[in-house]
């Protein structure tokens, strides 16, 4: 399994570390339901992600990202390299300028829509950023697309102020919380993945393991999370990863 420290090791630091830090702060931002800054990060991303591509295809990479004057013309000359992998060549290339045109060209709203546009805008960045992380590490690292996607997800943690880590051990740092509410926080925490429901019982610091076990179960059955009760583990639903996001803004307002 590719490792956090492993990740995109053959691009130089100056343009890798931007690179997930830009992606992390649009999840996080997607997350926070600051629609604004997480579309920001996407237009970030897009510089960050053209100058790798670009360092890729001449065999040698910037120090740093840098932005072309002509965004859209510079990514369609990359349909030229037919030395890359198609993705650099061809989808990347496609992805990038649209990705870019929401960051400049979206920020007026729309009136009588069902859905904010900053929502479906923002959605749409973080869509295709995490495909085009997926992308890059998939090529670089020879790996599967599953294993690819499985990683993004990992880079995607939620850098939740109320949880406290420390090897295996998390801690909501709030105990007047709810038990339901630390549950989904230490579970949302988790990165997307599967997570046992003893490791919850011990994070939660909870002795009743039978009100525990209910108390998934009620989850399971509100669709916040589901319940894989053949290996007694939990992973979250998109009504519980809602519900996350608007306990973190309003500690947010709150605060």
């Amino acid at each position: 399994m590719l490792q956090p420290q492993d990740a995109l090791s053959t691009i130089p630091a100056g343009l890798r570390d931007p690179l997930i830090a830009e992606f992390k702060d649009l999840v996080q931002n997607y997350l926070e339901r600051k629609w604004g800054p997480a579309e920001l990060s996407g237009g970030r991303f897009c510089e960050v992600v053209y100058t790798i591509l670009e360092g890729h295809a001449k065999g040698k990479y910037a120090n740093a990202p840098a932005k072309p004057n002509d965004f859209v013309g510079a990514c369609r000359r990359f349909e030229s390299n037919t030395h890359v992998p198609r993705s650099f060549q061809i989808l990347i290339p496609r992805l990038l300028p649209g990705l870019y045109e929401i960051r400049n060209n979206r920020n007026v709203g729309h009136v009588g829509g069902d859905v904010s546009p900053d929502v479906m805008d923002a959605s749409a960045v973080i869509s295709i950023a995490s495909w085009v992380m997926a992308e890059l590490v998939r090529v670089y690292h020879n790996v599967s697309t599953a294993e690819a996607q499985g990683f993004v997800d990992s880079l995607a943690e939620r850098r939740l102020p109320l949880v406290w880590k420390s090897g295996d051990l998390r801690r909501v740092l709030d105990p007047q919380m709810t038990l339901k509410d630390q549950t989904l926080i230490l579970l949302a925490s988790a990165s997307g993945s599967r997570v046992g429901v003893d490791d919850l019982i011990r994070w939660t610091d909870y002795h009743n393991r039978g009100y525990f076990l209910r108390l998934i179960r009620q989850l399971h059955k509100a669709r916040f999370l589901e319940f894989h009760a053949a290996t007694n583990k939990v992973e979250m639903l998109p009504p519980g990863s809602d519900y996350v996001s608007q306990l973190v803004q309003n500690r947010v307002h709150k605060s």
